[in-house]
């Protein structure tokens, strides 16, 4: 297969998963977001007395429809699977079954892949194991210790479960880390690696290690501990700092052409992936969002899209001060003003909180379905933007109607993490 051949292949989306602290299952976790529902709750477990910071989205558990529990996770060998990995087969398992992909013959097999990545190891793994050697324990070390904690594994387990053997690719880029997944994902099957990937994020990270280090950076919400429904508030001007949450979101992506012989239903489409790098600050984002405003138009030049197509924005405003008037900014230089009065801009962390290594994956599924719907989700709790940006953010609690007339409906996604890492796909409804 020639070069330019393989950059001729268009990427489209079969199927889709979530596990979420708005609960499991796409349409359950869609419809939820749509109606303004917010999943942050008080931490209340042992071990987060010390941990200033009280809120956080925990996926909720139960036998009922839309709560987690052990029978959504395909039959696997418990010992080296650790949470933030049933969480991923949980939602692999909902993409799979969406896609009507669970190929039995090799030569399917052997053209399937999977890019999944985390934004951190389990911590509390490593902790119990620290803990262990120092006690002088050694022989109560699990043998599997080493496999728990590998960035891949979550990945490996996918493979291992569906038997997949094109790739295992597992992304850890910080909170850009789901939706590189996405961007890489694509990219493979459009040079020809594979005509199948499952790609997205996992994270289960709401462990009194990670809040304690998250909140000793003062980089979590401290101000709304007595009303934890609000305290994941993009944009807004009572933000004080993100709210940690747990989950995952993959997507199968496929060839277009693989997909229509299969004659299942397409989501959408993948038309561009850009990539860009802040070199500002460990943490911080350029406050002109020089990186951000690079990285969208490094999409749209992989696209070819003029901006004037774009007519939605998933941001990835986590509700940090500097971080949405940074986004925001990038938003403004990228577009300009004239255009970015029409473009419609949400973050739908206010309803999820942030998911740090699967945010990204989360929000890409979401900004496909506002594609695929022609509804943009809200962004909860943005009662009076303060970004120093006037941009056309969605607010209140419900939903909005996206209205292109016969021009297909194009949006972006971006996730930007810590050391400066920075992604913005895009993506439009499907149509031949």
């Amino acid at each position: 297969m020639s070069r330019l051949a393989r950059q001729t292949r268009r990427v489209v989306v079969t199927g889709a998963g979530i596990v979420s602290c708005l609960g499991v299952g796409v349409e359950h976790v869609w419809s939820k977001l749509l109606a303004g529902k917010t999943g942050i709750t008080n931490i209340q477990e042992k071990g987060f007395e010390q941990i200033p910071s009280k809120v956080a989205g925990l996926v909720p558990r139960g036998s009922e429809p839309g709560l987690f529990h052990r029978d959504l996770v395909p039959q696997v060998d418990d010992r080296p699977v650790t949470t933030m990995t049933q969480f991923c087969l949980a939602a692999a398992e909902e993409a799979l079954t969406m896609a009507q992909w669970k190929p039995e013959g090799e030569s399917d097999k052997l053209r399937t892949g999977v890019c999944i990545g985390t934004g951190m190891c389990p911590l509390e793994e490593i902790v119990d194991a620290g803990q262990m050697l120092r006690g002088e324990k050694y022989r109560r070390m699990s043998p599997w210790f080493i496999p728990r904690i590998l960035i891949n594994m979550a990945a490996g387990h996918v493979n291992l479960v569906y038997g997949f053997k094109a790739l295992n690719h597992a992304v850890s880029t910080a909170c850009t880390t789901g939706l590189h997944a996405v961007g890489d994902a694509s990219r493979f099957i459009s040079h020809g690696d594979a005509d199948v990937i499952i790609a997205g994020g996992c994270e289960a990270s709401v462990t009194p290690l990670g809040m304690a280090g998250f909140a000793r950076m003062r980089a979590l919400s401290t101000n709304f501990n007595s009303t934890p429904e609000q305290s994941s508030r993009p944009f807004d001007a009572a933000r004080d700092g993100f709210v940690m949450s747990e989950g995952a979101a993959v997507l199968v992506l496929e060839e277009l052409e693989h997909a229509k012989s299969r004659g299942v239903p397409i989501l959408g489409e993948v038309l561009g992936y850009g990539l860009s790098c802040d070199a500002n600050h460990v943490t911080s984002p350029c406050e002109d969002g020089d990186g951000a405003r690079r990285c969208m138009e490094g999409a749209m030049r992989d696209a070819g899209l003029e901006k004037n197509r774009v007519g939605y924005i998933n941001a990835h405003a986590t509700s940090t001060p500097l971080g949405d008037a940074a986004e925001s900014r990038a938003i403004l230089d990228c577009f300009g003003e004239a255009l970015s009065e029409n473009i419609l801009v949400s973050s739908t962390k206010g309803a999820t909180g942030h998911l740090l290594g699967a945010a990204g994956s989360v929000e890409a599924l979401f900004t496909l379905l506002a594609c695929r719907s022609g509804q943009v989700p809200p962004t909860a709790n943005l009662l009076a933007p303060s970004t120093g940006c006037d941009l056309n953010y969605v607010c209140g609690e419900k939903s909005v109607k996206w209205d292109t007339g016969s021009l297909l409906r194009v949006a972006i996604t971006n996730s930007f993490g810590f050391g400066g890492t920075n992604a913005s796909v895009i993506f439009s409804e499907y149509q031949e």
